[in-house]
């Protein structure tokens, strides 16, 4: 079993925001998966999805568990802890997509282990989950222009340019997901770790 956990916050005011890229990926993915995200638990919105065939990459699925922690951004930790205790998880099973300012807009970096990086979301899950070596997938935002503030940069929405690329960032982002479930983290890394 894989746990893949999107970041993100909940409600519509935040839907599109670059904050939200975690959220916006899980989406992507359950629809591929036929996986409905929805049930309440875990202080998570979850969809489950069991072990299947993939005629594309002619390979079978592991059993998944697709989830949008509903704690806000700063708390996520609380609900990954959850998760992990509830699905039996470990950290090989856990793998966490969410947004990053110190990457180029669309630029996606996989890793295992490390710090949070100045993500205060990422920063929630170390806190709160003992077994740090899960695999992190971070989808580049860019940086915010001279003089904005970082804040309110990742609660804004993309601009008309980004929101022309987003499609295939999202796309992108979750085939690396797939590498990850069907190839393990290090081939995910060598496939993916590239500029792109």
């Amino acid at each position: 079993m894989k746990l893949v956990v999107g970041l993100g916050n909940p409600g519509r005011r935040y839907a599109r925001t670059r904050h939200n890229l975690g959220f916006m990926l899980l989406d992507r993915i359950a629809e591929a998966r036929g996986i409905r995200i929805g049930d309440d638990r875990c202080e998570s919105l979850v969809g489950r999805g069991e072990r299947q065939w993939d005629p594309v990459v002619a390979e079978w699925w592991p059993p998944l568990v697709l989830a949008e922690p509903q704690t806000y951004m700063n708390n996520s930790g609380l609900a990954v802890a959850a998760l992990m205790k509830r699905y039996q998880a470990r950290g090989a099973d856990l793998v966490v997509a969410y947004d990053d300012l110190d990457l180029p807009f669309g630029r996606l970096r996989i890793r295992c282990g490390g710090s949070a990086g100045g993500h205060r979301g990422l920063a929630s899950i170390l806190q709160y989950v003992a077994d740090r070596d899960f695999v992190r997938l971070r989808i580049g935002i860019g940086r915010p222009p001279a003089g904005a503030d970082a804040v309110d940069y990742v609660l804004s929405r993309f601009s008309p340019e980004e929101e022309g690329r987003l499609d295939d960032v999202l796309s992108k982002a979750a085939e690396a997901v797939e590498a990850i479930v069907l190839n393990g983290p290090v081939q995910a890394m060598e496939d993916f770790n590239r500029v792109q």
